[in-house]
C-alpha cells in the first residue's frame, strides 16, 4: 500500500570516473530532473502566467502560452511534464527491479510487487479525482494521471521482467506502429477511417464504449484506456535507457552522446510521423511518444552530465528536494490547503507590493512554502513510497 516511510535513499548506480557499479546516493541527475518535471506543476508555471499577465509582453506572453496544453493537436512545454515523468519511473526500473533479480529475487515475487504497485496507482488516481466521498458510478472519473502510470509502469515493469533488451525494442516500437495503424485504419461509426477529430477517432470511441463513469471532456478522456498502450512504450524507453546507464560498459560521457544522438533522431522522427499522425498528447500519438521522448533523452543526457559526470551537484538541489518526493506533492493539496497557509504567511507581501507584481511575489511564495514543507521531510528522510 501507499505509505510514509523512512529509507536512507540509497541505490546502486555508476560512478561517473570509473562507470564501475558500486553502492552510493540515488542517481542524483534522475531525482533532480523529476523535481524539475514536478516544480512546474506545483507551482512553477503559475510564476511565469503571473509575470505574463503583469508586464503583457510578447516575450511573457508566448513563455505562458508554452505553459497551458493546445486544445488539440500541437505541442507545447506543458505537454512534456506527464510523459518525462513517466519515461523517468522507466529509468528507474534497472537500478530496483534490476537489482532486486540480481539480488536472487524471484520474477514471480517481483511481478506480485509490480502488479501491486501499477493498482495502488490506479486507485489513488481514483481517489485525487472524486476525493472519498461515495458517489454514483456515472459520477466517478476512473481514467486519471496517476492511474496511467500505474498502468503504464506496470505493463512495462512486465515486459521487462519476461524479455531480453533487443525484444523490449521491439516491444517499444511495435506499440507504436500498432496504435498509428489501429487509429488510422479505423474511426467512431459514422467518420472516415483514420479520422483523429475528438469525436471520429477509434481511441475516444471505444473509451465511450468501455470506460465506466464519466470521461473528462465527456467524450473524450486524455487518460483514456486506449490511449495508455503507446504510454507503455514511453515507459519502456525510459527502461531502455535505465538499461544503457546502469548495464552499459561504455564509459559515462559515451553513455552521453549516444542518449543526446537518439533524442535528436527521435525528434526528426516525430516530426517526419507528425505529417501524417499528428503529434497529439491527448491522444498519445506515436509521433508524440517520440517528440517527448526525443526531449527526454535531451534533458536527462544534459542533467546526468552536469551533474553525475561534471560534478555540479550543488544548484541542483532545489529540485532533488521536490523530485525524492514527487508523489506526495501532488497528491498534497488534497489534505493541505496550500494558498490559506501561503496567505497566512504571506499575504502582507503581495499587500506590500501592490498591483500588478503582488501576485507574481505570492506565485514565487507558493512554491516556497511547497518546497519548505518537501524540504522539512527531506531533511527527516521520510518519503511516500507507493
Amino acid at each position: 500500500m501507499s505509505t510514509l516511510t523512512t529509507f536512507p535513499a540509497s541505490t546502486e548506480t555508476l560512478s561517473a570516473a570509473t562507470g564501475e557499479r558500486e553502492k552510493t546516493t540515488r542517481l542524483y541527475s534522475l531525482d533532480a530532473l523529476r523535481g524539475f518535471d514536478m516544480f512546474w506543476i506545483m507551482g512553477g508555471g503559475d510564476i511565469f502566467n503571473e509575470i505574463a499577465k503583469a508586464t503583457g509582453t510578447p516575450f511573457w506572453e508566448a513563455i505562458s502560452v508554452q505553459l497551458e496544453h493546445p486544445a488539440w493537436n500541437g505541442f507545447h512545454f506543458y505537454d512534456l511534464i506527464f510523459p518525462l515523468f513517466l519515461f523517468m519511473a522507466g529509468v528507474s526500473t534497472p537500478y530496483s527491479v534490476g537489482r532486486e533479480l540480481e539480488k536472487g529475487k524471484s520474477r514471480r515475487m517481483l511481478l506480485g510487487r509490480v502488479i501491486r504497485r501499477g493498482l495502488m496507482l490506479v486507485l489513488l488516481g481514483v481517489i485525487y479525482n472524486n476525493g472519498l466521498q461515495l458517489q454514483p458510478v456515472s459520477q466517478i472519473r476512473f481514467c486519471s494521471v496517476l492511474g496511467r502510470i500505474g498502468l503504464a509502469y506496470m505493463f512495462a515493469n512486465i515486459i521487462y521482467l519476461y524479455t531480453k533488451e533487443r525484444a523490449q525494442m521491439i516491444w517499444f516500437a511495435g506499440i507504436l506502429i500498432v496504435y498509428w495503424l489501429l487509429l488510422k485504419f479505423t474511426a467512431a461509426p459514422g467518420f472516415a477511417p483514420g479520422d483523429l477529430t475528438m469525436e471520429g477517432n477509434f481511441a475516444s470511441y471505444l473509451d465511450r464504449c468501455i470506460v465506466p463513469g464519466k470521461l473528462y471532456l465527456g467524450i473524450h478522456d486524455p487518460e483514456g484506456v486506449a490511449s495508455t498502450f503507446p504510454a507503455i512504450s514511453t515507459a519502456m524507453l525510459g527502461i531502455l535507457t535505465g538499461n544503457l546507464l546502469r548495464n552499459n560498459p561504455m564509459s559515462p560521457k559515451k553513455k552521453v552522446g549516444w542518449m543526446a544522438l537518439a533524442g535528436v533522431i527521435f525528434l526528426v522522427l516525430a516530426q517526419l510521423w507528425n505529417l501524417d499522425f499528428p503529434i497529439n498528447k491527448n491522444l498519445w500519438t506515436s509521433s508524440f511518444v517520440l517528440q517527448v521522448g526525443g526531449i527526454s533523452l535531451l534533458l536527462l543526457s544534459l542533467f546526468y552530465y552536469v551533474i553525475d559526470i561534471a560534478g555540479y551537484k550543488k544548484w541542483a538541489f532545489f529540485f532533488r528536494v521536490i523530485g525524492m518526493n514527487s508523489i506526495l506533492i501532488y497528491i498534497s493539496g488534497h489534505f493541505i490547503d496550500w494558498s490559506y497557509t501561503n496567505n497566512a504567511f504571506f499575504i502582507w507581501l503581495g499587500q506590500l507590493i501592490g498591483d500588478p507584481y503582488g501576485a507574481v511575489a505570492l506565485a514565487i511564495t507558493f512554491v516556497f512554502v511547497k518546497w519548505l514543507f518537501l524540504y522539512f521531510m527531506y531533511k527527516h528522510k521520510v518519503f511516500l513510497k507507493v
